[in-house]
C-alpha cells in the first residue's frame, strides 16, 4: 500500500509546470477566439512537468472530450513548441460524474497521452509507507474549492458556517464530528475541500487527509492482503484532520466499519478533528452499525438543501465571472428556472452553453439556452417577467400600460394596477421592492396592500375572480 507524500521537489516541479503552461497559453491565446480561450484553456490547471511530458488537470470527462475533439493538433503544436519535439501531453481529469451514463466508471483517473485515451493512477509521486514519510501529507484538496467561490444562501447557511468554523479550529469546537448531508450536486464536497484548504492554508493543522470511503475500504483491502494493517491504521489515526466523503458506501462492509470505528475513537480521544459526508442523515445510514452511527451523531449535523431560485443565479455568476464571462441576466434567469436541484447540472449547462456559442460562433442568449437545455430538462419554462404580467393584465382592462405606473386614481386602472402586482407577486421571486419599482416607484407596502385587496376582492366577488384566473392562465400560456 502507498500513500503520497509531497516534497520540495514535487513543488519546484509545479512551479515548472505552471511556467510552461503560461508559455502555451501565450501561444493559443492568438490562434482561438477570447470566448474560446477562456472557456477551454483557462480553467486548465498545470499538474506536473517530467522530461518532455507535461501533464495538466481538466474539470471533467466532457471537458477532456472536447479540448481532444476540436484543439488536439494546436495542443500538440503549442506542447512541442514550448517543450520541444516529441513531447507528450498528459490530462487528469478530475471528476467521473460527468461521464456519459453508459461510461464504466472506475476508480482510476482518465489520463490521455494525446493521441488515446488511458487508464492510469492518478500523477502523484508515490513512496512506501515509512514513518519518516509522514511528515508532510499530500492531503488532495482541490485548490479550485474555496470558501471565497462557494455561495452561500438559505439552503447551505449552517453547512457552511459549521464548516468555517471547523476550518479555523479543528478539535476546538463542539462540531466533532461535523457531519454535512444532502442530495448529489449541492456542494458538500466543495465545502469538504474548502475546509481542508482553509485548514491547511492557515496553519490550523500539520496533518490532514481527504478521501472517499470507498478509498478508505480499497486501502484498507490493500493493506489486509499485504500484511500491513497496523501501517494503514496508524496512518489514519496520526491526522489532525480527518474528512471522509460518501460515509454511506461504508454499508455493509462490516471488517472496513469496524476498522474505521476503531479509527474514528482515537481521533475524537485525541481532539482531533473529523469531518463527515453523506447523501442521507446518520439516523437514516443503512447498513452501518449502530455503535458507528451513534458516533457520527454525537457532533454537528448540517443539511445542504437545494438551491433557491436567487442562489442559483448567483452561482451561474459566479461561475461565469470565474471564466471571465458576462451572461445577459435573462439567460441566467432561465438557466436557474429550469435546473432547480442540482448545482453541478448548472455548472454542466454552463459549460454545454459556451461550447455551443463558441463552435456554432452564436450570440449567447435565451434561444440559445433553450437548445442547450432541451436535452437535459424535460419541461423548458420561460421565466415570467413583470412587463409580461402588466402587457397581459392591460390587454385584459383594455387600458395602456404607461397607466400602470401613473400616478391616476380611476376606478379601472386602481383594479389593474392591483391585479398586476398580485399576480407579479404570485407567478415572479421578484421583491416587493422590486415590483413596487416596475409601478411607477412605488413603496412595498403598495404592493401588500394592492395583494391582500385582491385576495379579499376575490372571496367575495367569484366572477372577478373567474377574471383574475382567466388573466394568470394567459400569462402562464403565455398568450
Amino acid at each position: 500500500m502507498n500513500f503520497p507524500v509531497q516534497t520540495d521537489q514535487f513543488v519546484d516541479n509545479q512551479k515548472l509546470a505552471s511556467k510552461t503552461w503560461e508559455q502555451c497559453l501565450s501561444i493559443i491565446k492568438d490562434q482561438v477566439s477570447t470566448l474560446s480561450f477562456k472557456t477551454w484553456f483557462l480553467p486548465v490547471i498545470p499538474v506536473s512537468i517530467n522530461g518532455n511530458e507535461l501533464t495538466v488537470q481538466v474539470p471533467s470527462q466532457f471537458f477532456y472530450d472536447w479540448l481532444e475533439e476540436h484543439y488536439n493538433t494546436l495542443l500538440h503544436n503549442t506542447i512541442a513548441a514550448v517543450v520541444g519535439e516529441n513531447s507528450r501531453l498528459f490530462y487528469i481529469v478530475t471528476s467521473e460524474e460527468n461521464l456519459p451514463p453508459n461510461q464504466e466508471s472506475t476508480d482510476n483517473d482518465f489520463i490521455s497521452t494525446g493521441t488515446e485515451l488511458v487508464r492510469t493512477q492518478p500523477f502523484t509521486p508515490h513512496v512506501s509507507l515509512r514513518t519518516e514519510n509522514l511528515q508532510s501529507i499530500k492531503s488532495n484538496f482541490n485548490p479550485r474549492y474555496t470558501f471565497e467561490n462557494f455561495i452561500k444562501g438559505d439552503c447551505n447557511q449552517l453547512a457552511r458556517a459549521a464548516a468555517l468554523a471547523v476550518a479555523n479550529n479543528p478539535g476546538g469546537t463542539s462540531f466533532n464530528p461535523l457531519v454535512l448531508y444532502g442530495g448529489t450536486g449541492l456542494g458538500k464536497t466543495h465545502l469538504m475541500h474548502a475546509l481542508g484548504n482553509h485548514a491547511a492554508a492557515n496553519g490550523k493543522a500539520k496533518r490532514i487527509a481527504y478521501l472517499s470511503s470507498e478509498k478508505f475500504t480499497v486501502d484498507f483491502v490493500e493493506a489486509i492482503q499485504g500484511d500491513k494493517v497496523q501501517e494503514f491504521s496508524s496512518f489514519y489515526r496520526s491526522m489532525d484532520l480527518l474528512v471522509v466523503d460518501d460515509i454511506q458506501f461504508f454499508a455493509g462492509k462490516e471488517k472496513t466499519q469496524d476498522n474505521f470505528f476503531h479509527t474514528f475513537n482515537a481521533l475524537y480521544q485525541h481532539g482531533k478533528q473529523i469531518v463527515l459526508s453523506s447523501d442521507v442523515p446518520p439516523k437514516e445510514l443503512r447498513g452501518l452499525d449502530e455503535r458507528l452511527i451513534s458516533r457520527f451523531q454525537c457532533g454537528l449535523t448540517a443539511d445542504i438543501q437545494p438551491p433557491d431560485l436567487e442562489t442559483r443565479i448567483a452561482i451561474l455568476q459566479k461561475k461565469s465571472e470565474e471564466n471571465s464571462l458576462e451572461l445577459p441576466s435573462d439567460v441566467l434567469e432561465f438557466i436557474a428556472v429550469n435546473v432547480k436541484n442540482n448545482i453541478r447540472e448548472l455548472e454542466g449547462c454552463l459549460i454545454s452553453l459556451f461550447a455551443r456559442a463558441s463552435l456554432e460562433n452564436r450570440e449567447i442568449g435565451v434561444d440559445l439556452a433553450k437548445d442547450v437545455l432541451r436535452v437535459i430538462v424535460n419541461d423548458l419554462r420561460t421565466p415570467i417577467s413583470i412587463d409580461q404580467i402588466q402587457k397581459v393584465v392591460c390587454s385584459y382592462f383594455d387600458i395602456p400600460v404607461d397607466l400602470l405606473r401613473a400616478k391616476t386614481r380611476r376606478h379601472e386602472v386602481v383594479i389593474a394596477r392591483q391585479t398586476a402586482m398580485f399576480l407579479a407577486k404570485d407567478l415572479t421571486n421578484s421583491s416587493l421592492k422590486t415590483i413596487g419599482l416596475h409601478f411607477g416607484g412605488r413603496d412595498h407596502s403598495t404592493v401588500i396592500h394592492a395583494c391582500q385587496a385582491i385576495e379579499e376582492f376575490q372571496k367575495t366577488d367569484n366572477n372577478f375572480k373567474q377574471q383574475v384566473d382567466q388573466i394568470r392562465r394567459k400569462i402562464e400560456l403565455n398568450e
